[in-house]
């Protein structure tokens, strides 16, 4: 009977400090992640570079928008084969490129490579030549406008730019999208004008 009593107890412990674990990863993993619009007469970026295969094809992709949340201009390009570094590079290059096309002056830049993000904002030096040509240029034309803020989000909150990145894959050459998105990205705009938050998974 002892025997017993002391496995139920045992087995009632287990289940306990199971179920106190699996609350703990449930409360650790779900971060409510949201897009953000940005304030009256700013617009903005979100970008991203994509990488895929051993072949490391690239592309990338971007999408920018206004204080209401509405779809100005969205692009994207398959760059050849590259690093992802690279690809987020060449992403917020190439959006920077069409900021000063277009005229906007107060920018909010929002990517979800936080290793870029540091490089742009703490304004590093890389190691790699072609991420510093890239590097050095973004650095030349953030100074032209008269705000810029540069922040890191997760990619749950990048998906506008992450598809177009992902359509850049299609391309035989660089696209542009004014004011109307591609029926594969209307969705997730419409869905961030709303403010829809997804919860991350760590």
């Amino acid at each position: 009977m002892m025997l017993g009593v002391t496995s139920i107890l045992r087995c009632q412990g287990l289940i306990q400090n199971t179920v106190r674990l699996l609350n703990r990863n449930l409360h650790k993993e779900a971060i409510p992640v949201e897009w953000k619009k940005p304030e009256i007469g700013w617009t903005k970026l979100n970008f991203d570079g994509s990488c895929k295969g051993k072949l490391r094809k690239a592309s990338i992709g971007g999408v920018f928008r206004n204080h209401k949340a509405e779809f100005l201009l969205g692009y994207a390009e398959s760059i050849g084969r590259t690093t992802s570094v690279i690809a987020e590079l060449a992403a917020l290059r190439r959006g920077l490129e069409l900021v000063l096309e277009n005229g906007w002056t107060d920018l909010w830049l929002e990517g979800d490579a936080k290793t870029l993000v540091d490089i742009i904002v703490e304004k590093r030096q890389v190691k790699c030549a072609e991420a510093q040509r890239h590097v050095n240029h973004i650095n030349l034309i953030i100074p032209e406008l008269n705000n810029c803020i540069v922040t890191h989000i997760y990619r749950e909150g990048n998906r506008a730019a992450d598809k177009l990145a992902q359509i850049g894959h299609q391309l035989e050459k660089p696209k542009l999208w004014r004011h109307i998105p591609p029926n594969e990205v209307l969705q997730i705009v419409n869905e961030d004008a709303e403010g829809k938050i997804i919860l991350r998974r760590r």
